[in-house]
């Protein structure tokens, strides 16, 4: 009974020369990090030219490649010229008459025009003969009348004149009609860019009302569309000045593209809705990879916030929706003090107060401490390739 004793007491002497537990502890550091953003974005053309018929026809040709990169002028659709060439025609036709009833009226001018030039003779010429009766008085008043109907028939000529030449105005602006009718039959790419898939088929009719045939979209450089919060806008206004961030794109994939854009607008207002701005970028293309309409990641660099001190984001724990880190003091006892955290950057996590800087903070090893105890700290080894 009294060796049992004495093993329990040696056991317990055992127990208590037990070695601190090994920890890895890495220092508080203080540096200047960059802030990161992150939001879903989706990707759009510069410009999306829809594609509409402006004149009513049948679609005789489609004449480009869905999915190709077309120039701007190149035809893409054309729809049956002839009734705008029959229609073209006949107003040149109209065109043409009207010319010739204003030149008919030019020479029906200088006739009239001619005789109330005799007229006018005849009557200067009688005035002094019927005064002495060398004429009859029946003569001088046919000089007269003459006279009149010379002068009417010049008026006449002469609103002939205008109203051919109100004609032929008309007729050249139907002539004009009918040619941009006539020309819009050939449907081309307003824009150089990709183009859709057609949305008309040969042998369908196509008119102003019957919606886009397709559309072009230019895409070098390429939009971006996504949404920061109102404190995000107002934050970024208040660090203005130099050059617009910059932006990266990562793929649905998780690649990251290699053209990194720039933002270059921000919406007209606030959606007061959901408190959020709708802003763009504009990113570099070459080749057209990327199209409109997929979703991607936008990532950019917000702020940097200066002398910001930064823990290993192992060495944070979450408990009951704080934050902790376990200090290990000059005497090797651990102290686990709550925090108040920033942003990640990397491998890290920023802390904004509970610790300070040159602290060791334990980064492996936390299931093994507890407040109060001993460690046996070494310094944190960083896994091969993080930052």
């Amino acid at each position: 009974m009294g060796l049992a004793a004495l093993a329990g007491c040696g056991q317990q002497r055992a127990a208590v020369r037990m070695p601190p537990p090994l920890v890895e502890v890495a220092p508080v550091v203080v540096q200047d990090v960059p802030v990161v953003k992150e939001w879903i974005g989706t990707l759009d053309g510069r410009v999306n030219a829809e594609i509409r018929a402006q004149v009513t026809g049948y679609v005789m040709q489609q004449a480009y490649r869905e999915g190709a990169f077309v120039h701007k002028g190149d035809l893409l659709f054309e729809i049956d010229p002839r009734p705008f060439e029959a229609a073209l025609n006949q107003a040149r036709g109209n065109l043409a008459q009207a010319e010739s009833n204003q030149q008919l009226a030019r020479a029906n001018l200088a006739q009239s025009e001619a005789r109330l030039g005799k007229a006018d003779l005849d009557v200067k010429r009688y005035a002094p003969l019927v005064k002495t009766q060398s004429i009859s008085q029946e003569e001088m008043d046919n000089a007269i009348q003459a006279q009149l109907e010379a002068r009417a028939g010049a008026e006449s000529a002469r609103a002939a004149i205008q109203s051919a030449g109100a004609a032929i105005a008309a007729g050249k602006a139907a002539v004009y009609q009918a040619e941009v009718n006539l020309s819009f039959t050939k449907i081309t790419a307003p824009i150089d860019g990709i183009a859709g898939i057609a949305k008309v088929q040969v042998g369908n009719l196509a008119s102003p009302m019957s919606g886009e045939l397709t559309t072009v979209s230019a895409v070098d450089p390429i939009k971006v569309y996504f949404t920061v919060s109102e404190q995000e806008y107002i934050t970024h206004r208040s660090g203005e000045g130099g050059p617009a961030p910059e932006v990266e794109i990562i793929l649905a994939d998780g690649s990251v593209y290699p053209h990194k854009g720039r933002m270059f607008l921000a919406d007209r207002q606030v959606d007061v809705g959901t408190g959020a701005l709708r802003v763009a970028a504009m990113v570099p293309n070459p080749g057209n990879f990327l199209r409109p309409g997929q979703y991607a990641k936008v990532r950019s660099v917000v702020a940097t916030r200066k002398g910001a001190m930064l823990v290993p984001e192992r060495a944070v724990g979450e408990l009951q929706g704080g934050y902790q880190v376990a200090v290990v003091g000059q005497d090797n006892t651990v102290s686990v003090r709550n925090v108040r955290v920033g942003p990640r950057v990397g491998g890290l996590w920023v802390v904004e107060e509970g610790v300070q800087p040159g602290d060791r903070v334990v980064v492996e090893g936390l299931q093994k401490i507890r407040n109060g105890a001993m460690v046996n700290p070494k310094p944190y080894s960083q896994p091969a390739g993080a930052k």
